[in-house]
């Protein structure tokens, strides 16, 4: 993803904002960006119709991390699921990004306990007459805005903003006939009257 000014005026494609996206995520990760200027960026990427776009958010990014990112991008959790059962829960490691493949499937993410690699989370999905519920500790947030549910439902029961410094997930992709539900665990705001 060459950013030159020579060619800042070319197209570029899903492909090229995904990677931009995981340089951001890395960012985060090793404190060059707060997740204010995260969630402004991705916001600018997810946006972004040519290289000039991806450089206004990138040009700032020392070189060296963008070309270690680069050669050794992230790997993400994949989850597959068809007519079955996906949890986790408890002490569990979530990655950076978690890619969700679910066809009939009731899908639980429960962040409670789970060992965090980066402030960061961002869930992509790709679903079809499913129910996913993504449980957040009390101090976290979510960010829904870019799922596209098609005769179904998209849920947001916590703070979107500010993003949490502890956690923040960011959850995009598409659901058809199914729903997408992000809460903090029953009790949370009881819990929070009492602080």
């Amino acid at each position: 993803m060459d950013s030159g000014t020579g060619d800042a005026h070319l197209r570029i494609s899903d492909a090229d904002r995904a990677e931009a996206r995981r340089l951001l995520e890395r960012a985060v990760g090793e404190g060059m960006l707060t997740l204010d200027e995260f969630t402004e960026r991705v916001d600018i990427v997810l946006a972004a119709r040519t290289r000039g776009d991806l450089a206004a958010v990138l040009g700032d990014l020392p070189l060296d991390a963008q070309k270690t990112t680069a050669l050794e991008p992230t790997e993400p959790m994949v989850l597959r699921g068809r007519m079955t059962s996906l949890t986790r829960r408890g002490r569990w490691v979530a990655p950076p990004r978690i890619l969700l493949d679910s066809r009939m499937c009731d899908t639980t993410l429960d962040f409670r306990s789970a060992v965090l690699q980066s402030p960061v989370v961002s869930i992509h999905v790709d679903d079809y007459c499913s129910s996913t519920e993504i449980i957040l500790p009390d101090d976290a947030t979510a960010n829904l805005d870019a799922v596209r549910a098609t005769a179904g439902s998209v849920t947001v029961s916590v703070d979107t903003s500010p993003p949490s410094q502890r956690l923040h997930v960011v959850v995009d992709g598409r659901v058809r006939m199914g729903s997408v539900t992000v809460r903090h665990p029953f009790g949370a705001a009881l819990r929070r009257a009492f602080r």
